[in-house]
């Protein structure tokens, strides 16, 4: 009987030859996909800031419904990167050690994927927050700034374990919703998909690193009292290695476990 969904092991068949797609891709090609990957988490973190922020009464009420709706603006960004072609460095955590564990790919391929990624994932998120977000004047006025900057500071506030742990559940979510893209078989599907971890995700206030790489800068440029040392040993590090756990071990490992290893 046909269906309209990908079984298990079909997603993760597909999750492995995306990963194998990525490591044969010529480099400059591949720069420019994770320069995308991180411009259009950047523009879902700058939708939320827009509508959440722009709703201070509701806030100091109801900030539930204000992380609600935070939640379910966000995954905008994660649906582009997946339908209109972008790479993310959260969603190789899981995608190119689904490869690895399998032998399709070699650790190389696996380090030099993560750190592309990784840096080219910032200066997008980062275009994003100095030109079309800070240069563009969307939020150098009230409610949006203070909201973002408190926003910011917030995830500054933690200790390196909270962090570390926040960015496990982060990206536990983001692998997991990628997950859900693949097992859908037209738009609709994957972007149902997409959308419910991530929504679930921001809402909880877990921590993303490239969804920070658009937050915490946005907020230095726009005044806040945050130093740049601050952001990345504060948050970036421990978001970070908390997003390769999750990734990696609670969705690439353990599906590679439970579906694919019978196959190897």
């Amino acid at each position: 009987m046909t269906t309209n969904y990908n079984t298990p092991t079909a997603i993760g068949e597909l999750f492995t030859k995306s990963g194998q797609e990525k490591a044969a891709m010529p480099i400059t090609k591949f720069i420019v996909m994770a320069l995308l990957g991180g411009a259009y988490i950047a523009f879902g973190g700058l939708l939320t800031v827009i509508v959440a922020g722009g709703m201070p009464e509701i806030g100091a009420t109801n900030p539930g419904l204000v992380k609600l709706i935070a939640g379910a603006l966000f995954p905008v960004g994660l649906i582009l990167v997946v339908l209109a072609g972008g790479d993310l460095f959260t969603s190789d955590c899981a995608g190119m050690t689904l490869c690895v564990v399998q032998r399709k790919n070699k650790w190389t391929a696996l380090v030099r994927i993560w750190s592309l990624s990784y840096v080219f994932n910032f200066f997008g998120a980062l275009f994003v927050a100095y030109v079309m977000t800070y240069k563009a004047g969307l939020i150098v006025a009230e409610p949006w700034t203070t909201y973002l900057h408190h926003l910011a500071e917030t995830k500054l506030s933690h200790d390196f374990l909270t962090t570390f742990i926040k960015g496990i559940g982060a990206n536990w979510l983001v692998c997991l919703a990628v997950w859900f893209g693949y097992a859908g078989k037209d738009v609709a599907g994957k972007a149902l998909g997409l959308w419910i971890p991530v929504m679930l995700f921001v809402t909880l206030g877990y921590e993303h690193s490239i969804a920070n790489m658009f937050f915490i800068p946005a907020a230095i440029f726009t005044g806040a009292p945050i130093t740049w040392l601050d952001f990345v040993t504060v948050n970036l590090i421990p978001a970070t290695l908390g997003n390769i756990v999750g990734g990696a071990l609670f969705v690439g490992m353990a599906y590679w476990y439970v579906y694919l290893r019978h196959r190897d």
